[in-house]
């Protein structure tokens, strides 16, 4: 495996491990509560999770194999992250904690295997992110990708925490305590 993807791996699966145990420590009610500045409620945030390795994983390979380095709809058009992620989340709503975050473990294992077999030819490739409601399309070095959407887990850790100020402790403040992660937030949720 590529020294690079390595060491992202090893953040990814610390970032998961952390984002189970704090999903775990949550109250149904917590799980319920309106994220401010979003149409999500807490447990939304989960779902998410648990689904966009999908599609980021097949980008991984799509990429491996030599192909478009973005993603695409089956048809070959423009993928809209924002409309998709709704469907999944809403799909997910009624489903209890433990099924979500067995979805996660599936589809981050899917992931992990597209991960791993990229190359340091691939890490030199740029990804074409499509945008998002908050974000124009740009190009991005997949290595650089790589080292930021590793954080993911916590990054939405942080959105949650928004409607909960309770989780605020120490240990969750450590956790957080990333520059990468802080940008985001500051990009993506300013005050």
């Amino acid at each position: 495996m590529n020294h690079d993807v390595a060491k992202v791996m090893q953040e990814l699966d610390s970032h998961r491990q952390k984002f189970a145990g704090f999903c775990r420590s949550l109250t149904d009610e917590q799980l319920m509560r309106p994220v401010p500045s979003s149409t999500w409620v807490v447990r939304d945030f989960i779902a998410h999770l648990a689904t966009i390795d999908g599609p980021v994983g097949e980008m991984f390979r799509t990429m491996h194999e030599g192909g478009d380095p973005g993603i695409r709809t089956a048809d070959g058009a423009k993928w809209d992250v924002d409309s998709w992620n709704e469907g999944q989340v809403s799909e997910r709503r009624a489903l209890p904690l433990e099924a979500v975050l067995a979805e996660a473990d599936a589809t981050r294992a899917v992931l992990r295997a597209h991960l791993g077999n990229l190359s340091t030819d691939d890490l030199g490739r740029k990804l074409k992110f499509g945008g998002d409601n908050k974000r124009p399309p740009s190009e991005i070095p997949l290595l650089d990708y790589l080292r930021g959407w590793c954080k993911h887990d916590p990054m939405h850790a942080v959105d949650m925490a928004r409607a909960m100020p309770e989780v605020l402790t120490p240990d969750f403040k450590a956790w957080i305590d990333d520059p990468v992660i802080a940008g985001y937030q500051a990009s993506m949720n300013p005050t």
